[in-house]
């Protein structure tokens, strides 16, 4: 199972921080944010590692991480997001990295406190499909949210107004390869991207969608400078997953 690493955008919620670099080069407190997935995809027992960016700092990623020889690997993959186009646009990028195997797919501002190994192996063992990861939040106006009924997913809507579950959607997928299909079949949403929860919810139609719930906390780095803040101090504090060197 190969993993890819989604850090493209502008960091336009983090300006003018990312002004002169990509938000995910930001520090969180002893470490830049990109590490963090990084090391979340290592203890899951991946190593075989994509990291998809954009903007005007792409290189800084090359001079930073180099092949990830400082996390053990042999070798670091990259691809170029040429503009914003949404996560699942940065998504088919991988399809020729993937070639045909399962793949982890983590947005690069996430950080966990818990191991995602557990459920990378039950998703091996799943024959086809998807899988999410789930969260509670205490705000889920701001993701995209997955309705349960009986133990099954009946529907996920993005930001939605009047949500009737907490269940957020981590930035945390796995997917077979027939996700590259179903991206080539996606339209731009009403702000011009193509939506990550479209890809979910078009497996969700094949009843082919599983999930597991997410341990230890969840933070979403990028979402805002509050955002931001707040994960340096957790982090400081509690700390996030293993460093490799």
């Amino acid at each position: 199972m190969k993993g890819v690493i989604l850090a493209g955008g502008l960091g336009k919620r983090l300006f003018p921080l990312t002004k002169i670099t990509n938000k995910h080069l930001l520090p969180v407190y002893d470490r830049p944010m990109i590490y963090y997935p990084i090391e979340t995809l290592l203890n899951a027992g991946i190593r075989d590692i994509l990291i998809v960016t954009g903007g005007n700092n792409a290189g800084d990623f090359l001079r930073l991480l180099g092949n990830g020889n400082d996390f053990g690997l042999k070798h670091l993959n990259y691809t170029y997001q040429q503009k914003e186009g949404g996560i699942a646009e940065a998504l088919g990028l991988a399809e020729h990295f993937a070639d045909g195997e399962k793949i982890l797919v983590m947005l690069g501002d996430n950080i966990i406190e818990g191991n995602l190994r557990v459920s990378v192996d039950n998703f091996k063992k799943q024959k086809s499909g998807a899988k999410i990861l789930l969260k509670q939040v205490d705000n889920p106006r701001e993701y995209g949210i997955a309705y349960i009924k009986k133990g099954r997913i009946l529907k996920i809507e993005e930001k939605p107004k009047n949500p009737k579950s907490n269940y957020a959607v981590t930035g945390i997928y796995m997917y077979d390869s027939e996700v590259f299909d179903i991206v080539k079949t996606l339209k731009p949403s009403a702000r011009g991207e193509l939506e990550i929860t479209d890809v979910n919810n078009a497996y969700l139609r094949k009843e082919n969608l599983s999930y597991s719930f997410l341990k230890g906390f969840w933070l979403d780095a990028g979402e805002s400078i509050d955002a931001l803040l707040k994960t340096n101090k957790i982090v400081a504090q509690k700390g996030a997953n293993k460093k490799y060197f």
